[in-house]
């Protein structure tokens, strides 16, 4: 059926016409896009002018009433699910039959199951309710005539446009204001995984704000681009309708292939990389906006003095010299009059790095000239060059605004080619807050802050700036940062030697965290390691700066002083090793004054000891602030040393609700004189765990001592609890989660097997494998847990009944023995 076909349907006042049509619309797949959303609206135009005829009784010369679209179907953007935004106008002459007329419009819309959002109004009322109202008066700004009286309507529009044009100075900090809270409630739409595309910053709400700050006259957002970004965010909501078959702004993850398949793209990650750069450029967009709003009404509010005092005449903007061919003029830095960008290469850099020392926005017209302008820089860049890079990147907090003045232009990727297969991607993991660009960035802002730890800063800030650049390529992003780091370093002028260094640390910018929080730093080989990976006592300072900021830059789960400490003790046992001051068998380290007692009285009675206390030792003081706790309290544990301790341990504390923070277990061996009648030597298992509670408060020590010694003697059926807790009480099905991995570290023990188990957080999972790490007949020797987001990542230190690394075959059995066991539901 053809278009005029299509509105030959619609015209009937009947609903049938108009629901096969729109029906035949959204299914044809013919159009998509702006052609589609058009359509759409000129169809249901056309149904609700015949609706209103029939209703008015009046198809020809109605006056005194108009039916008139507002909102986004006023500015004729109808997705498949959208709402209808109506206002029934008239002049108020005959309110009983526009009360009629207004039933026969909104019943036959209901009829069809279509959401309705409609108002009746007299002109005056109209305007008053805007007044009152800011989202009304937005709304009517787009007020588009349907039917009836079209003069009503004119008068409506200019009505409205004067009153908003007249109060901008009022009700344009009102706007900011309600963009703020919008976004503090659903964050940015350009970092969240399941990004809500009209309400969160960067959305479709804020591209309909911008609209409404232009119609104010008092300012206006950059144009490059923002069309275009809005129209992919209005095609997603399209496919994101089609596909759910529900009216929602939410792309969830659940749902995102299925909208990249409807939207003819690769994959979920790609459709969200286009919905981060459609919001980056509307949250850029809006950030130059809402400053050149503030910056003409403060000039509003200070010119009638200026004009006093001056005698009249409009005044003249002071420019304050910055740097060469840089200056600051109305709080933003831009070019000198003089400066030349076709001449000066290194202009840009110069620019950006200056203003984020002054802490100054970079006026997005300079960072235009410079794009269009400037000369790309040779390859290797000049020293000027490489140092304002390294001053932009060390300027903290400011360079975030600055970079992405720069990122809007496409400044960036001209200056580092590779940075566009990091740009916008995703992380589709819990513990990242960023996108991988925003955390490069982010890293460096938390790098410039360490900068007076290390010999050589700019090495430091490089590399935060690098050390994820391989996320854009196929396989390990380490190994592929690898070679990416040493050919940018190489193309900015850093000699061979650094460029090696800058390598070495993307090589290796998880090694301290994964190694200090997976393996035991008592263990020689874990320490050498280490070192043979790191080489030298700088880079191996230089390793622990970034490790620190990658950390903080992640999330709040990825850092704690705990975390902290444990990096700072690996460090130090490298830096003895590398100096050469301590021998290659270190002794363990010796149990602490508490410890030691629990040990002791274990080993005296027999059975298990344990303390529960909240962690007293303070936050060291160069932690930064806000940095967070690992969660819950310290719970430490003295067994004599026997067989299923694990597995009774884990799975009592799974029975009481506890979630396991971190863990960690290790032999003690004591001395003959224990105790006075000389008890012999002999060895307890040492426990030091974090633990919280899922709700509700904490357990007595004495109960969970006591179902300690019935899960150790066998009185205690742990697994029979748990799956009554879970038959009673089934946890809620979300996201379905990565298969669990369990791999065996090659070389990482001299003394043991190192097996690495990667799983969803569950109840009762160290439970689990604890069991089945008993039933292959292997002893745990030591092990270290940690908790990031919903993700478990565990080593566990195994041996034979004889104390012996396992052979490999049998490592590899035993690996995939657990991890067939944690895959069974």
């Amino acid at each position: 059926m053809t278009g005029t076909d299509e509105r030959t349907s619609a015209e009937s006042p009947g609903p049938g016409g108009y629901a096969a049509a729109r029906l035949r619309l959204l299914t044809e797949g013919a159009r998509t896009g702006p052609p589609r959303r058009a359509a759409l609206a000129g169809l249901t135009d056309d149904w609700l002018a015949g609706l209103f005829a029939a209703g008015a009784g009046r198809p020809q010369g109605v006056s005194g009433i108009s039916l008139v679209a507002v909102g986004g179907y006023g500015r004729g953007e109808l997705s498949p699910r959208s709402d209808l935004d109506l206002l029934l106008l008239h002049d108020g002459s005959d309110p009983t039959a526009v009360a009629a007329l207004a039933d026969r419009l909104w019943y036959p819309v209901w009829d069809l199951g279509l959401d309705l959002d409609h108002s009746v109004r007299t002109l005056a009322e109209a305007r008053r309710t805007a007044g009152e109202d800011l989202k009304v008066q937005l709304g009517l700004l787009d007020a588009r005539h349907l039917a009836g009286d079209l003069g009503l309507t004119a008068g409506l529009r200019t009505a409205v446009l004067a009153d908003w044009r007249n109060q901008a100075p009022k009700r344009l900090p009102e706007l900011r204001e309600l963009c703020d809270e919008r976004a503090q409630r659903q964050g940015e739409l350009r970092f969240l995984l399941e990004p809500d595309l009209k309400e969160a910053r960067g959305g479709l709400r804020d591209a309909t704000a911008l609209r409404a700050v232009a119609a104010s006259w008092l300012a206006d957002a950059p144009r490059e681009g923002l069309a275009e970004a809005r129209r992919t965010l209005l095609d997603v909501r399209d496919a994101l309708h089609l596909s759910t078959g529900r009216a929602t702004d939410r792309l969830a993850l659940q749902e995102q292939d299925q909208v990249a398949a409807e939207l003819g793209l690769l994959d979920a990650d790609v459709l969200l990389r286009q919905v981060y750069e459609a919001a980056r450029v509307i949250s850029y967009a809006g950030d130059v906006t809402w400053r050149e709003v503030g910056r003409v009404l403060r000039s509003r509010a200070v010119r009638p003095r200026l004009r006093a005092m001056l005698g009249g005449g409009k005044p003249v903007a002071e420019r304050s010299p910055l740097a060469e061919g840089v200056v600051e003029q109305d709080g933003e830095v831009v070019l000198a009059r003089a400066a030349r960008p076709e001449r000066d290469p290194v202009l840009p850099l110069r620019a950006a790095a200056t203003a984020a020392q002054a802490g100054l926005p970079l006026s997005p017209y300079a960072v235009r000239r410079l794009a269009a302008a400037a000369r790309p820089l040779p390859t290797p860049w000049p020293a000027e060059a490489r140092e304002q890079l390294v001053t932009l990147l060390g300027s903290g907090r400011p360079t975030v605004e600055v970079w992405e003045a720069l990122e809007a232009e496409g400044l960036i990727t001209k200056l580092l080619p590779d940075w566009e297969r990091v740009r916008c991607r995703p992380q589709r993991n819990a513990v990242h807050i960023w996108t991988v660009d925003r955390h490069l960035i982010e890293t460096a802002v938390r790098a410039a802050a360490l900068t007076r730890h290390v010999h050589r800063p700019d090495l430091l800030l490089v590399a935060a700036l690098l050390h994820d650049i391989g996320k854009g390529w196929p396989g390990d992003h380490s190994v592929a940062g690898e070679i990416i780091a040493k050919d940018v370093a190489t193309r900015i002028g850093f000699d061979a030697e650094d460029a090696a260094v800058l390598a070495t640390l993307v090589r290796h910018h998880l090694l301290l965290i994964d190694t200090a929080t997976r393996r035991d730093l008592d263990d020689p080989a874990t320490v050498r390691s280490v070192a043979d990976a790191v080489g030298t006592q700088g880079t191996l300072e230089l390793l622990h700066a970034l490790t620190e900021a990658d950390a903080l830059a992640t999330g709040p789960a990825a850092w704690s002083s705990w975390r902290g400490s444990l990096v700072a003790d690996l460090v130090r046992r490298v830096g003895a090793l590398l100096s050469g001051d301590v021998p290659d068998e270190p002794a363990p380290a010796a149990p602490t004054a508490e410890q030691e007692r629990l040990a002791i009285e274990a080993f005296r009675t027999g059975g298990p000891v344990l303390a529960l206390r909240a962690r007293s030792e303070p936050v060291p003081a160069e932690e930064p602030p806000g940095a967070p706790e690992p969660l819950g309290v310290e719970l430490l544990i003295a067994v004599p040393d026997q067989s299923a301790v694990l597995p009774a341990v884990a799975g009592v504390l799974a029975v009481h609700r506890l979630t396991v923070r971190t863990a960690g277990l290790r032999t003690v061996r004591l001395p003959q004189d224990v105790d006075e009648a000389g008890a012999g030597e002999g060895s307890v298992l040492l426990l030091d765990w974090r633990v919280a509670a899922e709700y509700g408060s904490l357990p007595e020590a004495a109960r969970l001592r006591a179902d300690l010694v019935r899960a150790l003697d066998g009185s205690l059926d742990i697994a029979g609890r748990l799956a009554e807790r879970e038959a009673a009480y089934p946890r809620r099905r979300g996201l379905l989660a990565p298969p669990p991995r369990v791999t065996v570290a090659p070389a990482a023990s001299h003394h043991a097997t190192v097996i690495e188990v990667r799983a969803q957080d569950a109840p009762g999972l160290l439970h689990r494998i604890g069991m089945a790490l008993e039933k292959a007949g292997v002893r745990v020797r030591s092990m270290h847990v940690s908790t990031l987001g919903a993700n478990a990542v565990d080593a566990f230190y195994v041996t034979t009944g004889a104390g012996e690394p396992l052979p490999e075959q049998d490592a590899g059995s035993v690996a995939r023995v657990l991890e067939e066991t944690l895959r069974a539901p």
